[in-house]
């Protein structure tokens, strides 16, 4: 007979560090990218966008680092029903813009790999990077505010985080359905890489709110 007990401890620590992964990935990744195209591809230009890295030297840290936080939020469980369903959604997401490669524009800068522009493929991709940020929105605004029993101070600053959280990925995906919408500023503001920033802001910010639930930061005393 294995006389082992699990107590509710050992469950909790595997939640905080299944948040705190997939915070700390969310984070790490544009910076990972370019880095890695600096040192191992001698690439010192920005991409258009985070997607845009599949077609570089770094292309395989890109699927595997998406596909890493996909797995990480697929098998995520949370308080309820509905926290289970959105991490999988999200999970799901994050596969479809791994796996369905954006547009292979020609200025792709230190490009080592080439796919046919398919427009199906670039909807799949489009479709699931706005409903991976969506979905990770609802998740920081409605989800991770929710609180049983008391509301103490610390957990008061942490819903504000949430919430800012949550808007600030929601006002990146705006800003670049704008830009995406608006040929003046695409003619006038690609060399500053605006889609590839926004989406680097966004992903700081999904960090940031699982980093927290995850008790990285403004844990109770």
């Amino acid at each position: 007979m294995n006389n082992e007990q699990h107590t509710p401890s050992h469950y909790i620590i595997s939640f905080l560090t299944l948040r705190k992964f997939i915070g700390i990935l969310g984070i790490s990744l544009p910076v990972l990218l370019m880095l890695g195209t600096f040192i191992f591809g001698s690439c010192t230009q920005v991409q258009n966008s985070i997607s845009h890295y599949y077609f570089t030297i770094m292309g395989d840290l890109y699927v595997g680092t998406l596909s890493a936080v996909a797995m990480f939020l697929i098998s995520y469980k949370g308080y309820n029903k509905t926290d289970d369903v959105a991490s999988s959604l999200a999970g799901i997401f994050a596969l479809g813009s791994a796996y369905f490669a954006t547009s292979n524009n020609p200025d792709i800068a230190c490009s080592m790999r080439v796919l046919p522009d398919q427009m199906w493929r670039e909807i799949v991709h489009y479709a699931s990077s706005a409903l991976f940020f969506i979905t990770l929105a609802f998740i920081s605004l409605f989800l991770f505010t929710k609180s049983e029993g008391g509301i103490t101070d610390r957990k008061k600053i942490r819903n504000v985080v949430y919430r800012t959280c949550g808007i600030v990925m929601l006002a990146a995906l705006i800003l670049i359905v704008i830009y995406k919408s608006s040929s003046w500023m695409q003619l006038n503001m690609a060399k500053y890489k605006p889609v590839f920033f926004l989406e680097w802001l966004a992903l700081i910010a999904f960090g940031t709110s699982w980093l927290v639930k995850g008790k990285a930061l403004l844990v109770d005393k």
